[in-house]
């Protein structure tokens, strides 16, 4: 297995006792101690607005740690993602963090027409990890899939691709063996790199 350049990123805000945070840190141990290269990012950590304050009308400069995102983003040959579902989506924080750097010329260019779009993050790919309260299945029935503004509206379209995902939950309700066994497997996976 060769050795790969991974970012994990931590969606949620807490980066305390929570089992995002527990998943995050499985994957990472078990990317280091297959000898990959990591970097990590927890959006509790970062400085910055998340807030659109003209859309996308006017473009707002990207504090620093929103341009490190980026240059972390750029090095990586994987992106492992992990936070939990709030209200049928990503905590509020990461999405805008996603609406503030996520722009052309990073992630995709428009060309002359629009249905033509140049995705400029190709050559990467990404895991994601989604939490909930609901058992996956359930919620996709009900409400139904709560995935895609990740997978498919952010990193498919900026060229991220294949994305694999992974749902867990109701994790209020889990038994502590099957929560250990979600952690275990967070860390074969970040040993795979995958």
């Amino acid at each position: 297995m060769s050795s790969k350049k991974i970012l994990v990123l931590l969606g949620h805000p807490d980066n305390d006792g929570t089992l995002c945070g527990a998943l995050a840190d499985s994957y990472e141990n078990g990317a280091r101690d297959a000898k990959h290269e990591v970097r990590r990012i927890n959006i509790g950590d970062l400085n910055f607005d998340p807030i659109l304050h003209k859309g996308y009308k006017v473009i707002q400069m990207l504090e620093p740690d929103l341009i490190k995102v980026q240059e972390d983003i750029k090095w990586a040959d994987h992106i492992a993602i992990f936070y939990p579902n709030w209200w049928g989506s990503m905590p509020a924080l990461f999405k805008g963090m996603f609406d503030r750097m996520f722009l052309p010329g990073f992630a995709f260019r428009f060309n002359h027409l629009p249905w033509r779009i140049t995705k400029l993050l190709k050559g990467r790919s990404a895991s994601v990890c989604i939490t909930m309260n609901t058992h996956p299945i359930l919620a996709r029935l009900m409400f139904g899939d709560n995935s895609n503004e990740i997978t498919q509206n952010i990193l498919e379209f900026s060229g991220i691709s294949p994305v694999r995902l992974n749902k867990v939950g109701p994790v209020e309700k889990m038994k502590p063996k099957k929560l250990e066994n979600y952690i275990q497997k967070a860390y074969n996976f970040g040993r795979k790199g995958i």
